[in-house]
């Protein structure tokens, strides 16, 4: 069965060798001023052979950060680290996306090592404590309510950032729609509680993430762009009541932009098949995720619930997950203490099968 996954495909202008794809993971390896290193680069091309690579969530904007040591797309020292990454990539004939990740409230001022301001969109912090420098949760700032005027600034910003990947030599970028993130938090009553044309009924709260997705097709090309998103997942104090009501909208106004692709974290719901919902609101390519093993994953295809399939933490302790699921071989498990943690131990450090190995 697993051959399905094995088959080439195509999410927008991406070519995809096989459906296999490598979730966006947080590792917290970024260099000084938030600059891809040589480690990131070795890491990323070990895991090269998967279909697609989504990066980890990457700043926008200096605003935009809000965890230790993550990576931004703002400046030239950025853009010139993570061209080493998608050339390293490239060389060994995958493909790579960015995720585009604006924390927007979800931020503990001491990981950003600089200052800027904490923006969502209305001035509700979030509940939830993040790691902070050494990885204790530490309480997150309160942010400025976003006025409607800096709007068009902030997609501005967001195009700039696509534009900078694009020049970095990614094959596209991923904007982060999930999570109780800065786009999630528009989405969401909990976190939004405007009373302009951004907030209030779903249709004015889902005002916000389209014209990000319309930017960013815009700035590089609707066929280098998808997105995530998460309906249901109450992640960083975001209320998980009727999705349904706020993505059916969503997913039908993201319809006619003619996107590349959408990553759905399928949370397992009782009362909603999620994929389902996307199919039908959002008709386009999908890329289905959550807890799949190899089987659980080519069977979604193989029933035409998506075109492709995302794992995460498979990818941490198996480099070689395509090579693995191919020969039938028995997958590693990552060593969860290291996942922020360690430099190369737990992050470049997991060998590769050993040749004739199978389960």
């Amino acid at each position: 069965m697993v051959d399905a996954l094995l088959a080439p495909t195509r999410l927008g202008d991406i070519r995809l060798a096989n459906r296999i794809v490598m979730a966006p993971m947080t590792r917290d390896r970024a260099g000084p001023d938030d600059v891809p290193t040589d480690l990131m680069v070795e890491y990323y091309a070990q895991r090269a052979s998967a279909g697609l690579i989504v990066t980890e969530g990457v700043q926008p904007s200096p605003a935009g950060k809000g965890y230790w040591r993550t990576p931004g797309i703002h400046s030239e020292e950025q853009i010139a680290g993570w061209r080493k990454v998608a050339g390293a990539v490239h060389a060994k004939g995958g493909r790579i996306v960015m995720q585009l990740m604006h924390c927007g409230r979800v931020v503990v001022p001491a990981n950003r090592g600089f200052e800027a301001e904490v923006i969502a969109p209305s001035a509700i912090p979030c509940p939830v404590p993040v790691p902070g420098p050494d990885g204790t949760p530490m309480p997150c700032a309160k942010p400025s309510a976003l006025a409607a005027d800096e709007i068009p600034a902030l997609l501005a910003e967001y195009a700039e950032a696509a534009c900078n990947a694009i020049a970095a030599g990614m094959d596209g970028v991923e904007l982060h729609c999930a999570s109780g993130y800065l786009v999630n938090q528009f989405f969401n009553p909990a976190s939004n509680h405007r009373t302009d044309e951004y907030g209030g009924s779903s249709e004015n709260r889902i005002r916000f993430p389209v014209a990000v997705l319309a930017a960013l097709a815009g700035a590089v090309g609707a066929g280098r762009v998808g997105f995530r998103i998460s309906p249901g997942n109450p992640y960083n104090g975001m209320d998980p009541s009727d999705p349904a009501a706020t993505f059916v909208p969503f997913l039908r106004a993201a319809a006619p932009l003619g996107l590349a692709y959408c990553h759905v974290v399928d949370m397992g719901l009782d009362d909603l098949d999620t994929l389902a919902m996307v199919r039908d609101a959002f008709g386009g390519p999908v890329i289905a995720n959550n807890n799949l093993k190899p089987d659980s994953a080519a069977a979604l295809i193989a029933a035409g619930c998506a075109e492709a399939v995302s794992f995460g933490r498979a990818f941490i302790a198996n480099p070689d997950l395509v090579e693995r699921i191919r020969a039938g071989a028995p997958l590693a498990k990552p060593d969860y203490s290291l996942l922020y943690t360690g430099e190369e131990r737990g992050y470049t450090t997991y060998p590769a099968m050993v040749a004739g190995e199978t389960a």
